[in-house]
């Protein structure tokens, strides 16, 4: 028999490729290699379908049980991969088992940031990455209980969401001077701190946290810099991630913030890929970027898929992503990079707008909320990168589709 195409990592992006390879006619023998217990499932919904018990672990995979098996891709879960010997093509997994490989794909994610504080280490301190972590919160938020939510991303308004959705009560703390300060705009986030505070939840920033105080062992209260302390029943941290790249350093690849691949998804080393949150990967822009989204991993999973079985690769497409929010839907694509214009398309007070940014009048990123034309057409015209008549842009009586078909013209 010969040796299988390994897949290290058992999330979205790994299920995404098994999928894909299969798809694009690939017969070798496959095995994927996680270290959760669950298959390859979706992550986003662990902030707001399964906190509030809208979805099950059913709802989370991505495929149907039946389906690895039936389709000759041998899954392992519950396994740790050690070591990867790139000249050896081989791994070594945490059990002692060697396997050897034709090829091999990091499908490795990434992990939270954990704080660097006193009492960091408290009980009922958490972090939201895997469907455990999410059970563990899940059990946490009830009713008249405060969670303190450490970090004002996007994980965590998500979080403060479904807090008060629950009945709980939420506090978000963010050290920058605005939410979402890496993330979105002035006007996004803006939106989105008067939208959350309107529905009870307290927001703090420019907050800076420097202790986590207990009693008998769990939280109790989030210490600021100011010396406010924030009382709270449980504490979430939420102040981004880490790519898992200590395996691909190991191994002697390159590696940037996350390790660093081509267009074709492949690493510095021969007959190994890497695709997903792990990556530092290129970019429509020119730029090498880590974009940290479901889209990207399947982008990726595309373009590993291609190569492996000797397809054209496909063409390169917009990064984008979303936020679901109460009864929000933030859809955002592209990024924001040597911008020299902001276009703010409709009335954020009535919860359904779009900021167009620009360089040139040649649109760059789009954030739109409850604005899915926006959104779809601001995609278009970033991939067309023609100029656009920011007049028409910004007045909302013009259809989106008009101001880009004038573009395209």
């Amino acid at each position: 028999m010969s040796a299988p195409l390994v897949i290290i990592g058992a999330g979205h992006a790994a299920g995404a490729a098994a999928g894909l390879l299969r798809h694009s006619g690939y017969a070798a023998p496959i095995m994927v290699l996680g270290d959760e217990i669950l298959p390859p499932y979706q992550r986003p919904p662990l902030s707001k379908g399964w906190l509030k018990g809208e979805t099950n672990e059913e709802g989370l995979s991505l495929r149907t049980p039946g389906f690895y098996s039936g389709n000759d891709i041998e899954l392992r879960l519950g396994v740790r991969v050690e070591k990867l010997d790139p000249a050896g093509r081989q791994v070594v997994l945490n059990k002692g088992q060697t396997i050897t490989y034709s090829k091999a794909i990091l499908a490795t994610g990434a992990s939270p940031i954990r704080l660097s504080v006193p009492g960091a280490a408290l009980r009922g301190v958490l972090t939201l990455r895997t469907s455990e972590d999410a059970e563990v919160l899940k059990a946490e938020i009830k009713p008249g209980r405060r969670v303190a939510i450490i970090g004002g991303g996007y994980i965590g308004l998500e979080v403060a969401a479904s807090v008060s959705a629950l009945g709980g009560t939420a506090v978000v703390i963010e050290r920058a001077t605005r939410l979402l300060a890496r993330s979105a705009s002035e006007p996004v986030a803006d939106f989105f701190r008067r939208y959350h505070e309107a529905r009870g939840v307290a927001v703090r920033v420019n907050a800076e946290v420097v202790a986590l105080h207990g009693h008998e062992g769990r939280v109790t209260g989030v210490q600021l810099a100011c010396g406010t302390v924030e009382p709270c029943d449980v504490a979430l941290v939420g102040i981004g991630v880490e790519p898992n790249i200590d395996l691909a350093k190991a191994a002697g690849l390159q590696c940037e913030r996350g390790v660093t691949v081509d267009q074709s998804a492949r690493t510095s080393a021969a007959h190994v890929y890497a695709i997903g949150d792990c990556t530092s990967r290129p970019s429509i822009y020119g730029r090498t970027v880590c974009p940290e989204s479901v889209a990207s991993a399947l982008e990726q999973a595309k373009q590993v898929a291609a190569h492996v079985t000797g397809q054209a690769s496909p063409a390169a497409e917009v990064p984008w992503n979303w936020s679901d929010q109460y009864g929000l839907k933030l859809q955002v694509a592209g990024f924001p990079f040597d911008v020299d214009q902001i276009v703010v398309r409709g009335n954020p007070a009535d919860a359904g707008f779009a900021v167009f940014h620009l360089m040139d009048q040649r649109l760059r990123q789009v954030e739109a909320i409850n604005a899915p034309a926006e959104f779809m057409a601001g995609r278009e015209l970033i991939a067309q990168q023609a100029q656009i008549d920011v007049a028409k842009l910004a007045d909302r009586n013009i259809p989106m589709r008009a101001v880009a078909k004038a573009a395209a013209a």
